[in-house]
């Protein structure tokens, strides 16, 4: 039965969030995509997902550094949990019909202004310029906001088992 020990895990946590946000900034530019708001902000959310699972599997040792990796561990799920729920939204906002719902012409939420705000710091990496209701790219019939939600809710069944596991550990 594969039962890996939480530190590599954390750090194979580390490269797939890593690698997701690495593959949006590819992908982006290179099928000349146009990001929204959401899209932007989960970016994001890997990005401090994936330094946050490198800080847990570096913090993962039986001193008093533990308490770190506890923390780090914690804010990781969070932003897995909030993510999945932002991607869950954006998936609900793809599968409405065209122009019932839209996003476009009210009052700029926190996640609009953070994005904003991030665009003006650093446009490569951040410049929304699409709408969330559009779906540009479809993967094996699912959107990219679908597979983000797919995404985060794997990241973060592994996250929670990898901090429960380090919690209780398995004697053979």
């Amino acid at each position: 039965m594969l039962n890996p020990a939480p530190r590599p895990l954390w750090a194979l946590l580390a490269l797939v969030t890593a690698a997701v946000a690495l593959a949006s900034l590819v992908l982006t530019p290179w099928l000349e995509l146009e990001p929204c708001h959401l899209c932007i902000f989960q970016r994001t959310l890997f990005m401090l997902m994936a330094l946050l699972a490198a800080l847990t599997a570096a913090l993962s040792y039986p001193d008093w550094r533990r308490l770190g990796a506890r923390l780090t561990a914690f804010i990781f799920l969070g932003l897995a949990v909030f993510g999945s729920g932002v991607a869950a939204y954006q998936s609900w906002l793809q599968w409405q019909p065209l122009d019932e719902v839209s996003r476009i012409g009210g009052q700029p939420g926190p996640i609009e202004r953070l994005v904003e705000w991030l665009g003006q710091q650093s446009p490569v990496l951040f410049m929304a310029s699409g709408f969330c209701e559009d779906k540009q790219l479809v993967i094996l019939g699912l959107s990219l906001a679908n597979w983000a939600f797919l995404v985060f809710i794997g990241v973060l069944a592994a996250g929670a088992w990898a901090l429960w596991r380090s919690r209780h550990p398995i004697h053979s």
